[in-house]
């Protein structure tokens, strides 16, 4: 498949956002529960309008892949069958839910709805926190299952997609929080940076096991089911066009087998070790310069990572639009 920067920043950008309030969740969480000591309203305030813009980002760079941007509040039309459609859906959901639980905490309105002797479990700002965990987690899977419905695409077809894009949203989401920790919550630096780093390696497992299952794979189409044709011998001459088409653009990205390993072994790098060195390095001396270092690498390698996800899928259509 040809990779569509735009599709890569949204989902890397929305991932990182989702991450991040996720992150302001699971340090509340721990809080109601007495294992830390809650910040100020103004840090969950100015944390959720950090995610808040990482989403509205990915939104806009979504809109650079769209030939008539003008309907696109029309993709939201089949979502009774289209996991795009559900996505368009939970993506201002959660941007909403993020908003109100970021406007709540800075304004310092957080009534217990269940009485002032009450669990702070039942406090605004949780539950308000709590519909947004499960619209993260319901983007996280609308964003994968787009690509891991696709039978016809067998590198996406498998539960490790959505499983994959999840880890990798959560990982770089925490990684951002011990950088932007550092600087407005130095308590919560090695509480975010453990977090991060062992997300790291989970996500390095599930994407490793990806990899590996790729490449054994025995692809179903061949030539004769490429062009509808039962016959034991078949050469293609022509595509039946003299140069490129839609066809040829947009279903192969026209790089050598050696640019994809190269940008293989760039991601798997980028993404994973030199993170956690930054992150193991940056909590033990303290420096929020390698803590940002960290985030910096990490999402570098995620956009290649992403251009590699969508480049391996080999597309059907392409054992046909090969010759020219």
């Amino acid at each position: 498949m040809h990779p569509a920067f735009s599709v890569i920043f949204l989902t890397t950008l929305i991932g990182a956002g989702q991450g991040l309030f996720l992150a302001l969740m699971t340090v509340q969480a721990y809080a109601d529960i007495g294992a830390l000591t809650l910040p100020d309203g103004s840090y969950f305030g100015a944390n959720s309008m950090i995610a808040l813009a990482l989403l509205v980002a990915g939104l806009v760079a979504s809109f650079f892949h769209l030939g008539h941007p003008e309907r696109a509040w029309r993709a939201a039309a089949m979502w009774r069958t289209s996991w795009l459609s559900r996505e368009v859906i939970a993506l201002p959901v959660f941007m909403f839910l993020v908003f109100v639980y970021g406007l709540l905490h800075y304004l310092g309105y957080n009534p217990n709805l269940f009485g002032p002797d009450a669990p702070p479990q039942g406090e605004l700002t949780y539950l308000v926190g709590l519909l947004g965990v499960v619209a993260a987690f319901a983007l996280f899977i609308c964003t994968g299952m787009i690509y891991a419905c696709l039978k016809f695409l067998q590198e996406w077809n498998t539960p490790l997609t959505p499983i994959n894009y999840t880890l990798f949203g959560i990982a770089s989401g925490f990684t951002l929080a011990t950088v932007l920790a550092a600087w407005m919550a130095p308590e919560l630096v090695t509480f975010y940076g453990g977090w991060a780093i062992a997300f790291t390696v989970l996500v390095f497992l599930t994407r490793g096991a990806s990899l590996i299952r790729n490449q054994r794979i025995k692809h179903r189409s061949t030539l004769a089911t490429a062009i509808g044709v039962r016959h034991a011998q078949i050469q293609q001459k022509a595509q039946g066009a003299m140069g490129g088409s839609f066809n040829t653009r947009e279903y192969f990205h026209g790089r050598t087998a050696a640019f994809l390993k190269s940008v293989k072994w760039i991601f798997l790098v980028l993404v994973f070790p030199l993170p956690i060195l930054f992150l193991a390095l940056g909590l033990q001396n303290g420096s929020g310069i390698l803590l940002g270092l960290a985030f910096a690498t990490q999402y570098l390698g995620l956009i290649a990572e992403r251009w590699f996800f969508f480049a391996q899928a080999r597309h059907p259509q392409n054992l046909y639009y090969q010759t020219i």
